[in-house]
């Protein structure tokens, strides 16, 4: 499977493709979408977004991770993140790409385990994970790290569903010993 991850930012958008096979992850690409911060804000969200849409059709994701807002002390700068993360979100619905968002915690959690680790800690994990030669810029570390953290979660998912798949149900188990205890009745 081929994630793309965003750090959402109208400075600095951070997107990292990341694939997995086995257990193994692959980095595809990634970049930091850089805006003149002198532009208006309109004009920087259309960058961003002409950005994405183009990492998107380059690399063809299967789906787009976002950590979910946090929630901080400056209402403006949480303001102009959401803008940023609506225009990942719209690039992605544009090309019929599913949008899944992890809590800051969980990705910190799925890359170090640790889910209060340091931005230097998520770049050196990203490092070691991805097997890069040098550290990554810490937006493109964040990119990379909920692209990490879905293809984690779904590899979970997926051994859960297994277990379940494997072992019986509960409930034919109920059903056996309400059968079998109605055959003793019988008997």
């Amino acid at each position: 499977m081929r994630v793309l991850g965003v750090d959402p930012g109208t400075r600095r958008t951070g997107a990292g493709v990341v694939e997995t096979q086995g257990n193994r992850y692959f980095l595809i690409h990634f970049e930091i979408i850089s805006v003149k911060e002198t532009l208006p804000l309109p004009e920087r969200l259309n960058a961003i977004y002409k950005g994405l849409c183009r990492v998107i059709s380059e690399y063809h994701p299967a789906v787009l991770a976002l950590e979910n807002v946090f929630f901080g002390k400056d209402v403006q700068a949480m303001v102009k993140i959401g803008e940023a993360r609506a225009c990942a979100m719209l690039a992605a619905s544009e090309h019929g790409i599913e949008v899944v968002e992890y809590p800051p915690a969980r990705v910190k959690q799925s890359v170090s385990g640790n889910g209060r680790a340091t931005k230097e800690q998520i770049q050196h994990m990203i490092k070691t994970l991805l097997n890069l030669k040098e550290l990554p810029p810490e937006d493109g570390a964040d990119a990379l790290a909920v692209a990490i953290c879905h293809l984690h979660n779904v590899k979970t998912t997926d051994r859960r569903q297994q277990t379940r798949d494997q072992s019986p149900k509960t409930t034919d188990l109920k059903a056996k010993s309400v059968v079998s205890g109605l055959r003793s009745l019988v008997e």
